[in-house]
């Protein structure tokens, strides 16, 4: 079996879904494709669940008792939502590494900590084992910034 697999970092469900990939069955084959879920939003006129106050906090609750039901770990960053543009960008920079995904994943909604703060990023960029001009101008490559947009369409297209 085939998949491609539509995520945002931003989203702690795409996060839930990660870590469960081990339950697949045997042999399925998945193609990580991150995607902006926010301009996925837009595209849709739609808000987001975080950015409507009720919603937002029932999917907090129901995530960490999602969470908390699968023993997946979880902690969540002080702010959401937050810019994953950069987290999107490095991921697709490096292949789509299943391993680099982890790391950003986890970086995020396990030890809680925003990608999008100075700090964070450079701590992110070197758990990656990458120095931070590098990280920067891995992100910066036009093929990195069109293969983003063209994953978002693509995701459009399939109904996501």
């Amino acid at each position: 079996m085939k998949l491609d697999w539509y995520f945002d970092f931003v989203s702690p469900f795409s996060y839930l879904q990660f870590e469960r990939f081990d339950r697949l069955p045997a042999g399925t084959e998945v193609t990580l494709k991150p995607i902006l879920f926010g301009a996925l939003l837009q595209h849709l006129n739609q808000r987001g669940p975080a950015e409507i106050p009720h919603k937002r906090q029932f999917t907090y609750k129901h995530v960490q008792w999602q969470a908390d039901q699968a023993g997946i770990s979880l902690r969540f960053p002080p702010a959401h939502p937050f810019n994953p543009v950069r987290a999107l960008r490095l991921s697709i920079a490096l292949g789509n590494d299943i391993g680099a995904v982890r790391t950003i994943f986890r970086f995020i909604w396990q030890q809680g900590r925003l990608p999008d703060e100075p700090d964070n990023w450079q701590a992110l960029t070197k758990a990656l084992g990458l120095g931070i001009g590098d990280a920067e101008a891995r992100i910066a490559q036009q093929s990195v910034k069109d293969t983003l947009r063209q994953n978002g369409e693509d995701a459009n297209a399939a109904g996501v």
